[in-house]
């Protein structure tokens, strides 16, 4: 009986591993045979007539490297399927004293220094306060809602900190440095009038915790680059972030691109923002199958930052016409802007559906506010903004309400003309949903959620869990001898060596299923 090529491959793969398996089997030799070597070309091109590429050749390092692009999408996904702060994911409103922005608390350096940060979307750069020379101020004195002080960095305090040089791929600039060994300086300019920060470039380490549905939590060491702030102005002297800003944009700096980068979770996270404004933050979580998306749109060829594009707007049942523009979705942004055409034509039907007096309120913002009744506040209007594919984000509270010492006076459309052709989806527009930036396809997602979903994830690391630090680069780098890339013996065992290993039957049976699948598939 005639055996196929095939069939002889398969049994010679299956005697090798049977061999290696095998009872009082000490030794084996098998010979390693290279994809493009002659004994593969032969059969190859006798059964299925195969044009073979030219040892060396561009075309054989070309079906080399393609091999290699296949091989690195069947690795394993990330360590872990979500990050979040070590001190909890659970985000925080700080009202009007902090600018109306949420904030978590991070622990960075070590030993461990806690910060209260902010968090933006719309920006790229984690920085704190550092070696001040123009800070906000720390004290708790000066806040209302804060019962301890805030905290300096201080890079000399942490034993897991360096300096990034001038000549690092992260420093922007570098070119205006007298020695690229030099410590990086950083300058970062906000849209708020005359907002900035600046200072040096350092690496430090980020405490987060991990955790899943089905595990336990545990403790995560992650190498991040932040902001040694040490001059801060315009807003940050306001009471807005004294204590830091997280961005979150899709930069390679921010602390979303390090993590996937370093292969820890998938590269997106998600932000949830809850009806009594608290809100949570995880790392690597890419939302539910169900939620609603939309596509990121490039920045002149470039995703700098996260753009959409709306189709329409709608207020109540009726979609307002010619009310389609791109926006920044921004968690920076406490409230939302419209560009000042759309703005004008829904500023104006929302007025003629809203049945209140129009009234003015001394310190508020906004052009169209309006008294409150004895009854209460009138039936406001639904904001829809429609997408590509026909998804949709009804804005679940588009107004802001005002209160005085017996109630609420009186709300307003929370919503300004940008002055630009382009608008902003911020804080205000996203409460009540689930949103997620998933960078790694590149779209934005959204479900409607009170932000418990995750409530059965332990949101603190384990007391007395050992912190799991991310492989440095010694220890990435194997330690094994040079082999001949041609063949390959198993070493005999001596006298002096441990009983020679044994593969357990179960994983025996398993390696021959898949080295007989991988011979099929290769002929």
């Amino acid at each position: 009986m005639a055996i196929s090529k095939v069939g002889l491959a398969a049994i010679m793969v299956g005697l090798s591993i049977l061999v290696e398996c095998g009872v009082g089997a000490d030794t084996y030799s098998s010979k390693l045979v290279h994809r493009f070597s002659e004994e593969v070309r032969k059969l190859r091109v006798s059964r299925n007539g195969e044009v073979w590429p030219q040892h060396r050749s561009l075309e054989y390092y070309g079906r080399l490297m393609n091999s290699d692009l296949q091989r690195q999408k069947m690795k394993l996904g990330p360590q872990f399927q979500l990050l979040f702060p070590s001190e909890g994911s659970k985000t925080m409103p700080l009202g009007n004293d902090f600018g109306w922005l949420h904030y978590m608390w991070v622990d960075i350096g070590t030993p461990s220094v806690s910060f209260l940060v902010a968090l933006d979307a719309g920006s790229d750069l984690l920085w704190v306060p550092c070696e001040c020379v123009q800070c906000a101020p720390l004290s708790a004195s000066y806040y209302s809602s804060l019962d301890k002080d805030l905290n300096e960095y201080n890079p000399s305090g942490s034993s897991t900190s360096k300096f990034l040089s001038c000549s690092h791929q992260f420093c922007e600039l570098g070119s205006n440095c007298k020695n690229p060994k030099q410590p990086c300086p950083y300058t970062v300019n906000y849209v708020s009038d005359d907002t900035s920060t600046s200072g040096v470039l350092v690496e430090d380490i980020l405490h987060l915790a991990s955790g899943s549905r089905m595990t336990a939590n545990s403790s995560v060491r992650a190498p991040i680059t932040l902001g040694c702030g040490s001059k801060q102005t315009g807003g940050y002297l306001n009471g807005v972030a004294p204590d830091g800003l997280m961005g979150l944009g899709p930069g390679e700096i921010s602390v979303p691109s390090r993590l996937a980068k370093a292969g820890l979770v998938r590269n997106s996270f998600s932000l949830c923002f809850k009806e009594d404004d608290s809100g949570r933050i995880f790392f690597g979580d890419q939302g539910p199958a169900t939620q609603q998306t939309t596509s990121f749109l490039p920045s002149e060829g470039q995703f700098v930052t996260y753009v959409v594009g709306v189709e329409s707007c709608c207020l109540g049942s009726s979609c307002i016409e010619q009310t389609n523009f791109k926006a920044i979705v921004d968690s920076g942004t406490s409230f939302s802007f419209l560009p000042d055409q759309i703005y004008d034509r829904i500023v104006k039907e929302f007025d003629k559906e809203v049945n209140a007096t129009k009234a003015s309120f001394e310190g508020y913002p906004w052009q169209y506010c309006y008294k409150s009744s004895s009854e209460g506040l009138p039936k406001v209007p639904s904001f829809t903004l429609k997408f590509m594919k026909n998804s949709t984000l009804i804005v679940q509270d588009p107004v802001f309400v005002i209160y005085g010492s017996e109630g609420a006076v009186g709300f307003c459309l929370a919503v300004e003309p940008s002055g630009i052709d382009i608008g902003t989806i911020g804080q205000n527009f996203m409460t009540g949903y689930h949103m997620v930036f998933d960078r790694e396809n590149l779209k934005l997602g959204w479900s409607r959620s009170d932000c418990e979903d995750h409530n059965r994830l332990p949101l603190a690391p384990p007391n007395g869990s050992s912190p799991n630090s991310l492989p440095t680069e010694q220890q990435n780098t194997p330690n094994i001898s040079g082999v001949a890339p041609a063949v390959a013996r198993r070493t005999p065992s001596s006298s002096a060596a441990p009983t020679s290993y044994r593969m357990p039957f179960k994983l025996c049976l398993t390696k021959l299923l898949f080295q007989l699948l991988l011979v099929s598939s290769n002929f």
